[in-house]
């Protein structure tokens, strides 16, 4: 079965974003060492997964509808989209698809039928219903250096108790630390 990889940016207190969804550079580290390692790992992947607002954001910031995430299509142009959204109503083309069907089954048939790693890049709803579904192999977390109090979770509302078995760490000069788990569920 093909690996998927939840790679995602988190405050150092397990927040995606801001309760406003904002992840921007308020919050985030965008700049700094981390850049470089965090384009070559996109290009390690055949297929993105995002939920319907993460999405979002990025129409916000000027994203027309139907293009594929700016930064992945820059670091890899053959990277397959497929966003989760019940709610967004546009059509899909050959580089982003929208899936308004069951994702836990979606991403299952996904899992057996593709041989290329599936990234998961955002949404803490989505990821949590694919993490309480054992469907997340490997958890990739940039933690930046900050606190937030207040948020969108990791894994959204799940409560799901696993292990983590370390695989790599790595420390960036601007305070960023690459933390890479092989998901051990119970």
């Amino acid at each position: 079965m093909t690996e998927l990889i939840y790679h995602v940016a988190t405050t150092a207190d397990g927040y995606i974003a801001d309760p406003n969804y904002i992840a921007d550079d308020s919050i985030f580290l965008y700049e700094g060492d981390h850049g470089s390692d965090f384009l070559a790992d996109i290009k390690e992947y055949g297929i993105a997964l995002m939920g319907g607002k993460s999405y979002e954001l990025g129409l916000q910031d000027g994203m027309k509808p139907g293009d594929p995430w700016p930064l992945a299509k820059f670091a890899n142009p053959e990277l397959k989209h497929y966003v989760f959204s019940k709610k967004l109503n546009i059509d899909s083309n050959k580089d982003v698809q929208f899936v308004k069907t069951n994702a836990i089954e979606f991403v299952h048939t996904l899992k057996q039928t593709v041989d290329q790693k599936i990234w998961l890049c955002g949404g803490g709803h989505l990821a949590g219903s694919l993490l309480d579904h054992e469907l997340i192999d490997t958890l990739i977390l940039k933690v930046n250096p900050v606190m937030i109090g207040q948020g969108i979770p990791l894994f959204g509302a799940s409560k799901k108790h696993i292990q983590l078995k370390l695989i790599n760490l790595k420390q960036y000069n601007n305070g960023v630390i690459l933390l890479k788990y092989k998901i051990i569920y119970k």
